[in-house]
């Protein structure tokens, strides 16, 4: 099928936007590639350094020069259950490099931080600022240049962006990316909710709320909510990074490891050693983060990537704006429900058909480019093949079934969930923010009431225990922004904020912080920028002043005097409590320099 117009036309100008700070990007990597690679022209001690550790065969292979070497950036740690699946990759890695002629090392490690553990504690305003420092790693790394390739292996919030942002320095080299796949299905997502909600009404026990999430989060693997960890998966397969399939299966298969094997295998292929050199700085263009733009639209995924594929797209010297993002979703429909946006997790969405059948449909109805470069070949249609093994445990690819598996989980473009994607930008008198609107009820995407404004989440929670919240309210949340306290997630207000909605009362946050891809049925404009610490508007918000957030017309506004609006000055509030402790006092220049959230909360002034 054509192109969709609107596609095009948003594709064409970004590339206008962007067109000097790509070119010098281009220029950049292209002064750092070489046929032979980097290796060769460091001095002999250098060289010497660089593998006096490995095996016989190693250095000797490493020694000559003459063949390719795979870096190896793990996130790995064992208390994440995400993460802890790469503890057996690297002698995957290694031996599939060994048998392909090559040779892998493990380059350097990445922290890899969970928000999940960190939610509403003082570790969530580091948080967001780990996506830069993961960057900062993944350039340490590469920094020895001894390298014609490398394999990332990470998958949760903060960790891809930032080895995204980190190999897009380092722009002349391939680049694959791994996944280790969810966890099992365990508790449903919907009744751990339940469950949550209760507790936050005095209705349940912590006992019972610890059994509750120990069913839910009970074993290795990414956590099977379609939050930020699977939209980052999604993204990466989508924008032609991943091996075609491979994002959704399960840690500890047979199929998961030859996965991993191939991966390594293809990474040795596309260096400048070779015939198809590939570098990642190319991957990604324009039409590349276009289509990761589409798949997060599509897929109802995470807000948190409307702060991140801008810092992603800036460091390939590519300018998005929100802008962008609003005007894709009108034309992108939704084709999945993947908790919280439906009942269902992401090995059901998999089962139903998963990123092939996306993929396909999305291509079909000319809403992706298919015309791009990825780690698998020229083309996207490449990506309409799913894994399995043969009768021989080879890795083979199949055609996706031509009919999903299951409607309620995943659809066809001709029959969507809906029309428009499950994002929408807001402009008002407040300033900008984003809004999740897919798992949100039609009939609350307008909420118009009273504010009430509070400077912690912790304020909110203890006005909720003390009933004072028994009311119609726009809860204002705020100097919860990078430059503030590292723009933590506030997900914990979920619970108590979804309890007075499920008593009959109209309910709305607007915040300057971050909700994340669990963010559910209440609607929130979040990422409100300018914030609050920034002197933005939303700091001229007083307890009483009528709000107004209205997702149909994307506006967020308050219904106050404009007179009386222009005289009123910024309230500011005492920070010095997250100042210090648990690690915050080293993170005083990344609050200093953080960037706005729709320019991508970057410390790093990159496009």
């Amino acid at each position: 099928m054509a192109q969709n117009a609107r596609v095009a036309e948003v594709t064409e100008r970004i590339a206008a936007r962007s067109h000097d700070g790509r070119a010098r990007y281009l220029d950049r990597i292209a002064a750092y590639a070489t046929p032979t690679g980097r290796r060769q022209g460091l001095g002999c001690a250098n060289q010497a350094h660089a593998f006096a550790a490995c095996g016989p065969t190693e250095k000797a292979r490493l020694k000559d020069g003459i063949t390719p070497n795979l870096a190896i950036i793990t996130a790995y740690n064992d208390m994440l259950s995400a993460h802890q699946p790469y503890e057996t990759y690297p002698a995957l890695i290694r031996r599939a490099a060994l048998e392909a002629g090559g040779t892998a090392q493990v380059a350097g490690g990445v922290p890899a931080m969970c928000d999940g553990v960190t939610q509403g504690e003082a570790g969530m305003e580091l948080s967001l600022f780990s996506r830069d420092v993961i960057a900062l790693a993944t350039a340490v790394a590469l920094s020895h240049q001894t390298f014609d390739a490398a394999v990332y292996l990470g998958v949760c919030d903060k960790i891809v962006p930032g080895l995204v942002i980190g190999a897009l320095s380092f722009g002349h080299l391939p680049a694959v990316f791994i996944p280790a796949g969810p966890m099992t299905s365990g508790l449903s997502n919907d009744a751990k909710s339940r469950t949550r909600q209760l507790y936050a009404e005095g209705k349940a026990t912590r006992a019972e709320l610890l059994e509750s999430e120990m069913q839910s989060y009970h074993g290795p693997g990414t956590c099977t909510f379609y939050g930020t960890a699977n939209t980052n998966q999604m993204l990466m397969e989508i924008m032609g990074l991943h091996l075609p399939g491979s994002s959704f299966v399960n840690p500890g298969s047979g199929l998961r490891d030859a996965l991993t094997t191939e991966a390594a295998r293809r990474a040795l292929t596309i260096t400048a050693l070779g015939n198809t050199y590939t570098p990642v700085g190319r991957v990604l263009d324009e039409k590349a983060f276009v289509n990761g733009i589409i798949g997060l639209h599509a897929t109802g995924g995470s807000t948190n990537l409307t702060i991140h594929l801008i810092a992603m797209a800036a460091a390939a010297g590519i300018r998005l704006a929100w802008n962008d993002f609003a005007d894709l979703a009108e034309v992108t429909p939704l084709l999945t429900r993947v908790y919280p946006n439906g009942k269902a997790d992401v090995n059901h969405f998999h089962a139903a058909g998963g990123m092939p059948f996306l993929i396909r449909e999305l291509l079909d109805a000319g809403l992706l480019h298919e015309d791009v470069r990825t780690v698998w070949g020229e083309g996207l249609r490449h990506y309409v093949a799913e894994p399995g093994l043969d009768a021989q445990g080879g890795l083979e690819w199949r055609a996706p079934a031509a009919e999903t598996g299951d409607a309620g989980i995943l659809r066809p473009a001709s029959n969507p969930f809906q029309a428009t994607g499950g994002l929408r930008v807001l402009d008002g008198d407040i300033g900008r923010a984003v809004m999740k609107t897919s798992a949100v009820a039609p009939e609350r995407h307008i909420i118009e009431a009273p504010a009430r404004v509070f400077h912690s989440q912790e304020e909110l929670q203890a006005a909720f225990k003390a009933k004072q919240l028994e009311c119609d309210m726009v809860a204002v949340v705020r100097f919860q922004g990078p430059q503030a306290n590292g723009m933590p997630e506030l997900h914990k207000l979920m619970p108590p904020l979804g309890v007075l909605q499920d008593r009959g009362f109209k309910i709305a946050l607007v915040t300057d912080g971050r909700l994340s891809g669990a963010s559910g049925k209440v609607p929130a404009a979040i990422h409100v920028t300018p914030e609050a610490a920034d002197g933005g508007p939303i700091a001229l918000i007083r307890d009483g002043d009528r709000v107004r957030v209205d997702a149909v017309a994307g506006r967020i506004d308050v219904l106050v005097d404009p007179a009386e609006w222009a005289e009123r000055v910024p309230v500011e509030a005492d920070l010095s409590a997250n100042q210090s402790g648990v690690g915050r006092e080293l993170f005083a220049a990344f609050r200093a320099n953080a960037g706005r959230a729709d320019l991508g909360a970057a410390i790093f002034a990159l496009a």
